[in-house]
């Protein structure tokens, strides 16, 4: 991804509006910039407005308690709220940000929020987001549920993924480098688009699995077939060349049987023909 512009309005200490286009001059040539500023100067409500037009929500409100609230008009909502990063004393503020997805098209995210009528002592009113193709100029998606699968899929990252590898919260810097090997190797792969290595790992070492289960069983089968002892083997050679020596003898004698079928059945014929002759000359 590649982000293109941020736009903001009425966050935190910014009241803006403020429109940072990083595709014009002098940012567009920069490369490599740094915010800086004093303390309360808005630096991290840059970064905040980034994640929350993405994601709706902001890293650093992640480690408060659920459990913690802050008064609003005649109620009172959780410290981590990202509402709470609306500005006091307005009625509306959003959060913008245009950027190139991981299938090269333009979009746009945006997070909005306001109070009651749009008076800074209205009630604060649900938060909304919206999804936009800059290329076809068409909205995709403002339901939170669809929006979420719509987002991720075009940045390539979920919120903890984007949270770790692109923007690191304050004080999260080491964030990346304590995250477990699975981790760090899921990002790194979205990151440098080299997961297809990891799918071809996956099959070889599928089919490497396959190849020695394959292996194993033949070796079971083998080892049923075992070599006969030298002995055994010797004897049986030797009963072998007995049994052929008494074939041929029983071959020959199998012969000389024949031949005297032969000659018994000439015999026969030979006396029948003597008794037809004497009955013709008596």
């Amino acid at each position: 991804m590649k982000i293109l512009a941020i736009r903001l309005k009425n966050l935190a200490s910014l009241a803006g509006p403020i429109d940072i286009d990083f595709t014009q001059e002098p940012l567009a040539g920069a490369g490599l910039f740094a915010i800086t500023g004093p303390t309360g100067a808005g630096k991290s409500t840059l970064l905040d407005a980034l994640c929350l037009a993405l994601f709706g929500t902001v890293p650093r409100l992640n480690d408060i308690g659920r459990e913690a609230k802050v008064p609003d008009g005649d109620g009172e909502i959780p410290t981590s709220d990202p509402r709470n990063l609306l500005r006091r004393g307005t009625g509306s503020g959003f959060a913008e940000v245009d950027f190139v997805g991981v299938d090269g098209r333009r979009y746009r995210a945006r997070w909005e929020a306001n109070r009651a009528r749009e008076k800074a002592n209205g009630k604060l009113q649900l938060s909304r987001q919206s999804f936009y193709d800059l290329d076809s100029e068409q909205v995709l998606g403002s339901g939170k549920n669809e929006y979420k699968q719509l987002i991720e899929t075009r940045l390539g990252l979920n919120f903890e993924q984007f949270t770790r590898a692109v923007m690191l919260a304050q004080s999260e810097f080491s964030a990346f480098l304590k995250a477990d090997d699975r981790e760090r190797s899921e990002l790194l792969e979205k990151l440098t688009n080299t997961s297809i290595y990891s799918r071809l790992g996956q099959r070889a070492f599928a089919r490497a699995r396959e190849a020695g289960e394959a292996h194993a069983a033949l070796k079971e089968r083998a080892s049923h077939l075992l070599p006969m002892p030298v002995d055994a083997r010797a004897e049986l050679d030797q009963r072998l060349e007995q049994a052929q020596h008494q074939l041929k003898a029983d071959q020959a004698g199998e012969r000389q049987l024949e031949q005297q079928r032969s000659g018994l059945i000439e015999q026969e014929q030979l006396q029948a023909q003597h008794a037809q002759a004497r009955t013709a000359l008596e």
